[in-house]
């Protein structure tokens, strides 16, 4: 399963790359007008151990919520976009909430190969390239 969370262009890419790729998807967006005419839950889901969670957009006010509610799942891998040149605000977010230091840190940050991606559609291929990677044992070029 590949769960993207926030309605955003590479949440759009994702899921329908992850699709051709094998993966059930789904899209979470919390916000209801943004979800509005989605097939979108607006909720985390119970999210099992084969779950790869992709957080879209690391500046929604909604960022450590739908973090802390995945990470109460076993999903089999958590990440967030971001450049790896800035902190990442989910760690502080997700402090707020009282989550602790192991928890934040199954988070992975940056996401995808680096491939120097930078529209939609190139974002999700070398994020979803560096799912298959991890998920297949490989190292599949994650050093920045």
């Amino acid at each position: 399963m590949l769960a993207a969370v926030f309605a955003s262009p590479v949440a759009e890419h994702l899921l329908r790359y992850g699709r051709d790729l094998g993966y059930d998807t789904m899209l979470v967006e919390p916000d209801p007008h943004r979800a509005a005419g989605l097939d979108a839950l607006t909720g985390m889901p119970e999210l099992s151990p084969s779950t790869d969670v992709v957080v879209t957009d690391h500046h929604r006010d909604e960022l450590g919520p739908m973090l802390r509610d995945a990470l109460q799942h076993e999903a089999r891998w958590i990440g967030i976009m971001g450049n790896p040149r800035h902190a990442g605000p989910h760690v502080q977010a997700l402090r707020d909430l009282g989550v602790d230091d192991v928890q934040i840190e199954r988070v992975h940050r940056p996401i995808g190969l680096n491939i120097g991606s930078r529209t939609p559609p190139e974002i999700a291929i070398a994020t979803l390239a560096g799912l298959v990677a991890d998920r297949n044992g490989k190292p599949g070029g994650f050093e920045f």
